[in-house]
């Protein structure tokens, strides 16, 4: 074993084992694929100074999954609404995905970072009500209404669904 490896067992397991998982979920908060990147990075070099007591839990997915949306959550506060491009998610696919990843990068850019963040982990994380707005630390009301507010703005742009979403992200 190298020295990180005593300190943090486990972590470069989990890292190789979950990164596709946060990045994929990364992407749906940010809309870019170099943000998701920054973003894994930052939650992950967050968590491994913890990591001992993180991973003596036994599962530490859903404690590293709260620090991805922290640090989200703390960048859309500091930056308000960033603007996210359209195109930066382009690549060598095929027309179909392609067009899909457009229309998702446009109908996500639409939306707040918040209105984001909470379609992302309701419909795409799973997660109820009350459990996004413990991730989000806002009341439940909120997490209602930007839902509802979300979706009324997609469906205003283009009858954008639900599906749509999950067409397109990076694998």
């Amino acid at each position: 074993m190298t020295g990180d490896d005593e300190r943090y067992p486990g972590f470069h397991e989990f890292v190789a084992a979950r990164s596709s998982a946060l990045a994929r979920s990364a992407y749906l908060l940010t809309g870019d694929a170099h943000a998701a990147e920054d973003l894994v990075q930052e939650a992950l070099a967050r968590v491994i100074g913890r990591w001992r007591s993180i991973a003596a839990t036994g599962d530490p997915e859903p404690y590293v999954r709260k620090v991805l949306y922290t640090v989200f959550v703390s960048r859309w506060r500091r930056e308000r609404r960033r603007p996210v491009d359209p195109h930066a998610a382009g690549g060598p696919d095929e027309a179909e995905e392609a067009t899909s990843r457009v229309a998702l990068s446009r109908s996500l850019a639409r939306l707040s970072s918040r209105q984001r963040a909470v379609l992302v982990l309701r419909f795409y994380e799973d997660l109820t009500v009350a459990e996004t707005a413990a991730v989000l630390g806002v009341s439940t009301s909120t997490v209602k209404s930007q839902t509802a507010d979300a979706l009324a703005n997609l469906r205003a742009v283009g009858g954008a669904t639900l599906a749509s979403l999950y067409e397109g992200v990076p694998k």
